[in-house]
């Protein structure tokens, strides 16, 4: 049962994070035309990935406030970041339509993966309690 639920927690926080991305990209496409504009990424993949591969040893803790070594995924958080290095344009703007767009499928993609996925988690939730195992 704990390790369904620390999937749901997992894939929460994926779609936390593609669903800042989603809104980050609609963004950079809405200023595509605003002169010196920079485009807006978000990365949560990493912060997750050391969370979920925390493999270190790990410290009992019998308080809530005792030092920790592990990451919990409640306080992590996206990095978002904006790209000022880069102008494609003479205007200032380094928003690239179609590179956006294509992001903007990829990311849609990738949002239906997890939601099919937590989709299979509930199903294993539901089972466990229809079956009472």
């Amino acid at each position: 049962m704990d390790k369904v639920m620390k999937n749901i927690n997992i894939l929460n926080y994926a779609l936390n994070g593609l669903w800042l991305r989603n809104k980050a990209i609609n963004h950079n496409i809405a200023n595509a035309n605003t002169p010196n504009y920079k485009r807006i990424t978000v990365n949560f993949e990493e912060s997750l990935k050391k969370a979920i591969e925390n493999k270190g040893l790990s410290l009992k803790t019998t308080h809530k406030n005792h030092i920790t070594n592990s990451i919990n995924i409640d306080k992590i958080q996206p990095e978002i970041k904006v790209e000022k290095d880069i102008s494609y344009r003479i205007d200032g703007n380094n928003v690239n339509i179609d590179v956006e767009s294509a992001n903007l499928s990829k990311n849609a993609i990738m949002y239906n993966g997890v939601i099919n996925q937590l989709t299979g988690e509930f199903n294993k939730l539901k089972n466990i309690i229809n079956e009472g195992r």
